[in-house]
């Protein structure tokens, strides 16, 4: 399988990522490493997770799909084939660390605490998971200010991350739901600072959402700073198993359709049925098309991929060697234009 350099960190990455989010909630431990087994298997070097997952976050079960993680480590003896990938929770959660902030003491013992629970010494991407600020992120469209909001400087946040790579306990560091000004800012930072380079950011993008192109976009390439695109499928909708007004009983959507209502309007949902058929066309699955439109922007080092079933995750792998020709990209675009999710 292809693999790329995350930014400038000299991490190579296959250009499919396992996300693992499903890990513990949707997924039991012995289907997390079958899963694992399965995209090892397939050439899949890249294994994302975070300290909050399995997702939707709960109090009882966060911290299990890095356990789950661990544990497959241990039995497989297979660590030293993966870049490992995990994140520190941005603030919003109170039961955590007495309420979870990027703080340097919180961010450390973030990071030893996923140390421990995935049975590593070293994490490859260590990433924020969101911003310690008020802005836009989660599927909120717009920006808001609020006069007065308590934050952590993002040079506080990066200094701590920078301790954790002198350490060894992470080799790269990277951002997660960020905005231009936030990544720009990490950028400024690093490089008058001396303060670790950032490798990579994962925000949401797939043909229902665009908006990174706006102008994360070429932040990504000028500055060699990665984008890993999470949902790639918009949870499901792109993958055609919607369509009609089918719901199946076990999807991510019929389970916890309400925090992704953004994906389940009925523009939506006509915008998926037309891709569908631009892919049955080629002979290409919905979700291979979806996938390999992901990958094969020049901002994107690995496109970050999740299933519940390992058909599904065979299906989703097979996407890295695929090619979309010019003439898919132009029926592609033009479907996006037309039903209003292309932003420029």
């Amino acid at each position: 399988m292809e693999k790329r350099e995350l930014g400038t960190s000299g991490i190579k990455v296959s250009v499919v990522c396992l996300g693992t989010m499903t890990f513990g909630q949707q997924n039991s431990e012995a289907e997390a490493h079958a899963q694992l087994d399965c995209a090892v298997g397939r050439g899949v070097n890249f294994i994302d997770t975070a300290e909050i997952y399995p997702s939707p976050v709960e109090r009882e079960k966060w911290g299990d799909t890095e356990k789950q993680i661990g544990a497959w480590l241990a039995k497989s003896g297979r660590r030293n084939d993966i870049v490992l990938a995990s994140k520190v929770s941005g603030p919003g959660i109170e039961w955590m660390r007495g309420g979870s902030r990027l703080a340097k003491k919180q961010i450390t013992k973030a990071a030893e605490e996923s140390l421990r629970r995935l049975r590593t010494e070293c994490i490859d991407l260590y990433q924020l998971h969101w911003p310690d600020r008020n802005t836009n992120y989660f599927g909120r469209p717009l920006y808001a200010h609020k006069n007065g909001e308590q934050i952590t400087p993002p040079a506080k946040s990066l200094s701590a991350l920078a301790d954790l790579q002198k350490a060894g306990k992470v080799r790269a560091v990277g951002l997660s739901n960020e905005t231009p000004w936030g990544l720009c800012e990490f950028l400024r930072l690093a490089r008058e600072e001396g303060l670790p380079q950032i490798a990579s950011v994962q925000n949401p993008y797939n043909l229902l959402n665009r908006s990174y192109e706006s102008g994360m976009a070429e932040i990504s390439v000028r500055e060699r700073c990665s984008l890993l695109p999470y949902s790639p499928l918009a949870f499901g909708v792109l993958s055609g198993k919607y369509l009609g007004g089918k719901m199946p009983p076990k999807s991510r959507l019929a389970i916890h359709g309400r925090y992704y209502s953004h994906y389940q309007s009925a523009n939506a949902q006509a915008a998926a049925a037309e891709f569908a058929a631009i892919a049955k066309k080629r002979g290409m699955s919905p979700a291979q098309m979806a996938i390999a439109f992901s990958i094969q922007q020049p901002f994107v080092a690995s496109s970050i991929i999740g299933a519940t079933t390992l058909p599904q995750l065979e299906e989703n792998i097979s996407a890295a060697g695929l090619q979309l020709d010019e003439e898919c990209r132009k029926e592609i675009n033009a479907a996006t234009k037309a039903r209003g999710f292309y932003l420029t």
